[in-house]
């Protein structure tokens, strides 16, 4: 084994003295050596812990050590055990429908995590998504609420780091509930009759026009004598059929009906008042006193079915048949005889020169009667179409 390149060589062969001035030079090398060699594994342990100090580390209070970085935030990773497991968050995505399959814009979507006290909430979106990010792995619950529609719930649980694509929320409108009012007495027949009553007095054509005298519904019960004379009020007195009373003045002006009245303002209002208690005594003679008298019923009775022939027959017959108090097909003594004594009394403010005998009561009768007929027509073809209440409620129905 070689020496040293500190020994001197000995080819010569040492000597005594030589010996030992080489052992003392050794003892005194050893004992400087020792010292700058600790320095040394000083400074190189030392070097070794400054990079990591000279970007930002520290050890804080709890012995753990926190790394700065290159933005404001800093993550601190404590020596701690449990935090040491922690496990990645991940993220909760979905897509809310309504029930035709249509993306659900603005749904409350609510969610909750075990182990978790607080709940967190957001809407969908225009494109009916909702996305939570950070979410804690584990169980989660979805709630999904939206005016209108019914609460649907989704369970599932989320692995770490797991991006969690929930399959569609499909929102279904909520059940109406309707509370029925049970009483102890059940209705009679008049306040049935009211009801249905009140019902009729809602019908106008165009929205304007009054329509009372017919019942399109079925399982209507009779009126009594009160209602009769109401239904014949509400008529004569509602203002569209003055609107209609004048028209009818203006047309007759227009053609000289009546030459008797005359023209100008005075002879307007001579037809005007004329038209109007024809109106005002076939109603309530022919609608209110005879019915209540011979237990008739003064309404007209949709059909609506069968084919075209049979309904119209039905309507123009109309004026002829009716149904009595008792719900049973019978003839229209009230309507026909009603007619005859509002003619018979138009003899007392026609004019003298047009009231040519029995001839002015039979024209006057048949016209009315004329009248009827080509009404039911309307009524069953026409009139229901007309009438913007009867529309709304038959498309409800659908």
């Amino acid at each position: 084994m070689s020496r040293s390149a500190w020994e001197p060589s000995n080819s010569r062969g040492p000597t005594n003295s030589e010996d030992v001035k080489y052992v003392q030079t050794r003892l005194a090398f050893d004992l400087l050596a020792c010292p700058v060699l600790l320095v040394l594994a000083l400074c190189i342990i030392s070097n070794a812990q400054l990079p990591a100090t000279a970007h930002g580390s520290s050890i804080d209070e709890e012995g753990g050590i926190s790394l700065a970085s290159e933005g404001s935030q800093t993550q601190s990773y404590v020596s701690d055990p449990e935090s040491r497991n922690d496990q990645p968050t991940g993220f909760v995505s979905g897509t809310v429908l309504d029930q035709t399959g249509a993306i659900s814009v603005g749904a409350h979507v609510r969610l909750s995590c075990d182990g978790e006290n607080s709940a967190r909430e957001m809407q969908s979106g225009k494109n009916g998504q909702f996305l939570f990010t950070n979410v804690a792995p584990g169980r989660f619950r979805l709630t999904v609420t939206a005016p209108g529609f019914a609460t649907r719930e989704f369970t599932a649980a989320l692995h770490p780091g797991e991006t969690f694509l929930v399959p569609a929320i499909t929102l279904s409108i909520k059940a109406a509930v309707t509370a029925v009012r049970v009483q102890d007495r059940p209705l009679t027949t008049s306040q049935l009759a009211d009801i249905q009553l009140g019902e009729q007095t809602r019908q106008r054509v165009f929205g304007l026009f009054p329509n009372f005298y017919v019942t399109y519904q079925g399982g209507v019960v009779p009126l009594n004598t009160s209602q009769k004379f109401k239904l014949a009020w509400k008529t004569t007195s509602d203002p569209f059929t003055f609107v209609g009373v004048a028209a009818l003045a203006g047309l007759e002006q227009a053609t000289n009906a009546f030459e008797g009245y005359g023209q100008g303002a005075e002879g307007y209002w001579k037809r005007f008042g004329a038209s109007y208690t024809d109106a005002v005594t076939s109603t309530y003679i022919g609608s209110a006193v005879l019915p209540s008298v011979l237990k008739q019923d003064p309404r007209y009775f949709y059909k609506g079915k069968g084919s075209v022939g049979s309904r119209l027959l039905y309507a123009l017959g109309s004026p002829f048949f009716c149904k009595g108090d008792n719900m049973r097909w019978q003839p229209n003594y009230s309507n026909v005889g009603g007619t005859f004594a509002a003619a018979g009394i138009s003899y007392l403010y026609y004019p003298q020169s047009d009231r040519n005998g029995a001839g002015l009561f039979f024209q006057n009768s048949m016209i009315r009667l004329s009248e009827m007929s080509f009404e039911g027509v309307l009524q069953e073809f026409l009139i229901r179409r007309l009438t913007p209440r009867l529309n709304k409620r038959a498309s409800d129905k659908r």
